[in-house]
């Protein structure tokens, strides 16, 4: 779906010029209106063009995010929640204006409760400022999508990543959250209980709304004990089907693999050339498990034995963190390393999801696509819960490259929903997926769009994003 398609946001001038005053005068220096911040506040990492607020207000405490809300309500100004701007979808960007609340600076650990399990967060604390914050805990917070994102905006994207497979998402791990309403009123979803049965599940309507009915200002997270050990390698195989047969078999059996990556060839041979790698240029599996001494011992040597009967192999794994952590640094600079096969382009990076009896068929039907459409664009993918994500590699100044890109979303989109899966596995909707929410959730759209309107009537709460156009 086009850009020029989505539903768009109509600036109301007198509001904006209103709240910009107001706002200049309650917070001074921490309202700034420069082109070059406001920029920075609706950048994107795909080819959207960036669409900027007309003021970026950092606020400090929830108070203060009140006091933003309930001018910008007053004077009916679009409201945009920024965490560290690392999204996908065109998340901050402001297609009708308005005012960008910057929450980088609440970045208290409120508290941590060992014997529990669980802390309390501002919406500004990153993922690796707390994981070093818990460090002499003993405990840490496994999400990890790979972007040193905030946990705010983690659990407004309903964030996933490479250990979902064993910890599952942001969707499991928040128990409750603070948010700050449309109407400026504050709303505590739950307790710190590690489940309830109270009324309607709030928390898992405003995990993944992305800004659209709240800007959460506080949440309380589920925290794990750091593993005794850890071992994990990668295994090359002949095929993506093979790779993909692997992972199913795994997860069929039971093992309690943390971490199970797939990426293909192309994908590969970026990352050797780029974190010089020593592995063949094929497609592969990075894997890691969790546990004591002996059991990720066993857990590898079966893992090794479920590969070699795919075709695939030798399993070359190691329990030492500094050769383990080469090896996911590499992971995680895959969208680094694909930029340079294609110098000079830009990266479109999308993501579906399938049913893991699926992704076989769907890793490899999208790579006719890719091979059929002459574009550039590898590989990665969460295997173990059928999540993938291909970068598509293309010139952004250059429309019919991107028109080529659009189709072969839209057809990536399209085949994930036939095979019963989604549009977006953790990226979200945003701006970009849009087109394709009816697609996947029918009437499901128009629940949405009741509960969008009977929380925010007047629409500033992040508009333009998820929902599609009306009719």
């Amino acid at each position: 779906m086009a850009l020029s398609d989505l539903n768009p946001v109509e600036r109301n001038e007198e509001g904006i010029a209103a709240v910009l005053g107001i706002l200049k005068q309650r917070l001074g220096e921490r309202f700034q209106t420069g082109e070059a911040i406001r920029g920075q506040h609706a950048h994107t990492t795909t080819y959207i063009p960036t669409q900027a607020p007309d003021g970026v207000a950092f606020a400090e405490t929830t108070v203060e995010v009140q006091e933003i809300v309930r001018a910008c309500a007053e004077h009916r100004v679009p409201v945009i929640a920024f965490g560290v701007g690392s999204s996908l979808e065109g998340h901050t960007n402001a297609p009708g204006g308005g005012i960008s609340i910057d929450t980088s600076r609440m970045n208290r650990i409120l508290s941590v409760n060992p014997q529990d399990l669980d802390c309390t967060v501002e919406p500004g604390v990153t993922r690796e400022d707390l994981n070093r914050h818990l460090r002499d805990t003993g405990l840490f917070f496994p999400i990890d999508p790979g972007a040193n994102a905030s946990l705010g905006g983690m659990a407004a994207t309903r964030a996933s990543g490479t250990n979902a497979v064993r910890y599952g998402t942001m969707r499991e791990n928040v128990l409750s959250l603070t948010a700050v309403m449309a109407d400026g009123e504050t709303v505590t979803t739950g307790k710190r209980a590690k489940k309830s049965s109270a009324g309607y599940d709030l928390t898992r309507l405003l995990v993944g709304s992305e800004g659209t009915l709240g800007v959460i200002t506080s949440l309380t997270l589920r925290l794990q004990g750091i593993p005794q050990a850890i071992s994990g390698g990668v295994c090359p195989f002949p095929s993506l089907e093979a790779a993909c047969n692997t992972v199913i078999a795994t997860i069929q059996m039971g093992i309690p693999v943390a971490r199970i990556e797939l990426v293909n060839a192309l994908q590969m041979r970026a990352m050797k050339n780029y974190s010089k790698l020593d592995y063949p240029e094929s497609p592969c599996l990075f894997v890691e498990f969790h546990g004591s001494d002996a059991g990720v011992a066993e857990q590898a040597e079966t893992f090794g034995m479920i590969a070699e009967e795919n075709g695939g192999g030798p399993f070359l794994w190691t329990s030492v963190a500094e050769e383990r952590t080469k090896l996911w640094k590499a992971r995680h600079d895959a969208y680094w390393s694909s930029l340079t096969l294609r110098p000079g382009a830009k990266g479109l990076s999308t993501d579906v999801c399938v049913p893991i009896s699926r992704l076989a068929e769907c890793v490899t039907e999208t790579e006719a696509d890719i091979a059929e459409m002459g574009l550039v664009a590898p590989i990665v993918g969460h295997a173990g819960d059928g999540n993938f994500h291909v970068l598509v590699l293309m010139d952004v100044d250059n429309p019919q490259e991107i028109a080529l890109a659009e189709k072969f979303v839209a057809r990536l989109n399209m085949r994930a929903i036939a095979m019963e899966g989604t549009c977006t596995g953790e990226h979200g909707i945003g701006q970009g997926k849009v087109g394709f929410l009816r697609h996947e959730l029918g009437h499901g759209v128009d629940v949405m769009r009741t509960i969008k309107q009977a929380l925010d009537p007047l629409n500033i709460m992040n508009p333009g994003k998820i929902l599609p156009a009306a009719g």
